[in-house]
């Protein structure tokens, strides 16, 4: 091998640890919800992989610049077309702009997210993320832009051979869309049965039953949740936001959610900008 081409080899292997670095850098930012400065990080990468694109997609995304989130995960899917994570918020985002896009581009918008709902699911069908996704457009959206009963539970049958409990929530769901209220119930206390440690499950059983009117049940399981995880960031949040949709504990909601803006949380908890509004509602009521 001559010196050039060796040379040529070691500055690529540099160039490619150097992104690499700075890629491990940018997603522990993500991870600790600094979405601005990961984007920093990733805009400096000189040569951008598909792992760049794909979470620079995630941190448009959780900023709410879903347009530039959009191209960014376009250039990730080209790049990676079997990748079923990036087929997934792709979907994410085409699905946030018809909530927010104009009467003429709503339909477009909305026949993308269900298509790479359904791509990703295809390519990796134990994606039980992009399944839930799938899930909720099925349930949401009207049969000509291909939601629809049907389809919804056959994606449910396919998230219960996958994970029981999840299966079980996600046929809460379908019970809820069809108005039938017990057997939501029985399937939300199946699904905790099934994970009895799992606090989402007490949080998802807490949301049915305040909204139900039975306060001092969801009491009894926001305590659960509170003892098993007593420094879980989404109680706080799920528990003021319950008491905000019954209004009540209004001076407890507002606590709960100063506590939240000074926890550390993730790229899976509510954003901090839901729970300031939610602070802002309270406090200008």
């Amino acid at each position: 091998m001559g010196a050039w081409v060796r040379f040529c080899l070691a500055v690529s292997l540099s160039a490619g640890g150097a992104a690499a670095a700075d890629w491990e850098q940018a997603r522990n930012l993500y991870d600790r919800t600094e979405f601005e400065e990961s984007l920093k990080v990733l805009k400096a990468i000189p040569e951008k992989d598909a792992r760049a694109y794909g979470l620079m997609g995630q941190n448009y995304f959780m900023v709410g610049e879903y347009k530039k989130a959009t191209e960014a995960l376009e250039k990730a899917v080209a790049a990676e077309p079997n990748n079923s994570d990036y087929a997934m918020w792709l979907g994410r985002t085409h699905g946030r702009r018809a909530e927010t896009a104009s009467p003429f581009s709503v339909m477009g918008h909305a026949s993308k997210a269900r298509q790479y709902f359904e791509r990703a699911v295809a390519l990796d069908p134990r994606n039980i993320e992009a399944l839930n996704d799938l899930l909720e457009f099925y349930l949401e959206a009207p049969g000509f832009l291909g939601g629809g009963m049907e389809r919804a539970k056959a994606t449910v049958a396919q998230i219960s051979r996958i994970n029981l409990a999840e299966g079980q929530w996600a046929q809460s769901k379908i019970d809820e869309k069809r108005k039938e209220p017990g057997s939501a119930e029985a399937h939300l206390r199946r699904a905790l049965e099934l994970a009895p440690l799992q606090v989402g499950r007490l949080l998802d059983l807490a949301r049915f039953l305040s909204k139900q009117g039975r306060y001092q049940e969801a009491e009894e399981n926001f305590a659960r949740a509170e003892a098993i995880a007593p420094e879980n960031a989404k109680l706080l949040y799920v528990r003021a936001d319950v008491y905000i949709k019954s209004n009540r504990n209004l001076d407890v909601a507002k606590d709960l959610l100063r506590r939240y803006l000074s926890s550390n949380i993730t790229p899976e908890d509510p954003p901090k900008s839901s729970a300031r509004k939610l602070l802002q509602q309270i406090e200008g009521s």
